[in-house]
């Protein structure tokens, strides 16, 4: 009796052009080209966002953002911007991005199914940096508003994306949803920041709500949103963390100086331990289940 349960080795003499159905090589290899235009894709545009951020900086001779629009987004602007050193986590968002798109490149990581789930939106979010920086750099605060915005958006997908499966690594818990974690959290305070400077910038008041009760609403708005995406990344540390950073850094801005206030001071406080707490309660249930 022969044995029907052996598959049929591929006909060798199959001239060449007829689909062979039990060989899948010819259909694997054409899948790899996107692949590694994705790849390619994503470390250019780190490359644009590293050279965006020399240029808002300053480096090369422009005007720094926190001078542009007539100090429109500077660390004095509003109640809800943070103050200076809070910045400084952009240097190492920019060393995770740039850790990132070298990692992402690598032979290894082409075909892999996070990196074709969130590679594209990756890049997306590294041109939409580099294009802020430059619109705010010329003064365009509201359109920096909307950028910013679109920004946040493709952000959290990508965050959300990720949270679909478990890093193959360490390496790469650190290198992608840690350093994507760090960016869409700072990113957030940066929003509620530069809405709040849009609006300055148009001549919108605080009307009847006043300076102080404005913040108190704007910091709020800011502790839902974390609290929103720490359930939707199930308790991102990059992200809990990175905005509460952002909040914390309103507080300490608004502690002193000529625009101090004491109730935009606890607000930003409590609105901080509002996100460390809803991001500690997502990661236990993430734990458990």
């Amino acid at each position: 009796m022969s044995d029907t349960s052996r598959t049929t080795p591929p006909d060798l003499s199959v001239e060449p052009g007829v689909s062979v159905q039990h060989d899948p090589a010819p259909a694997a290899a054409p899948a790899h080209r996107p692949d590694v235009v994705r790849q390619v894709v994503v470390a250019v545009s780190a490359v644009v966002a590293v050279v965006g951020s020399a240029v808002g900086s300053g480096a090369f001779g422009g005007t720094p953002i926190a001078e542009a629009g007539g100090g429109a987004l500077s660390a004095e602007a509003t109640l809800v911007a943070p103050d200076g050193p809070a910045f400084a986590i952009w240097s190492l968002i920019y060393l995770g991005l740039v850790a990132y798109a070298v990692w992402q490149a690598l032979p290894a990581q082409r075909t892999d199914p996070r990196q074709r789930r969130t590679g594209w939106l990756a890049a997306a979010s590294l041109v939409l940096n580099a294009v802020w920086i430059l619109v705010a750099q010329a003064g365009y605060v509201a359109a920096s508003a909307v950028i910013i915005v679109g920004l946040l958006v493709v952000l959290v997908a990508i965050l959300a994306r990720l949270v679909r499966s478990v890093p193959a690594s360490r390496a790469e818990g650190v290198l992608v949803d840690g350093t994507f974690g760090l960016y869409a959290g700072w990113v957030s305070a940066a929003t509620i920041a530069n809405i709040a400077a849009a609006l300055v910038d148009a001549g919108v008041t605080q009307g009847v709500l006043g300076a102080d009760t404005w913040g108190v609403f704007v910091t709020a708005v800011a502790a839902g949103v974390g609290t929103y995406v720490a359930s939707v990344t199930r308790g991102s540390f990059g992200y809990g963390g990175a905005l509460a950073w952002g909040l914390v850094w309103i507080a300490v801005g608004r502690a002193s100086g000529p625009d101090s206030s004491a109730t935009v001071v606890v607000a930003a406080g409590l609105a901080a331990a509002i996100v460390v707490a809803a991001t500690l309660i997502s990661r236990a249930g993430r734990l458990r289940s």
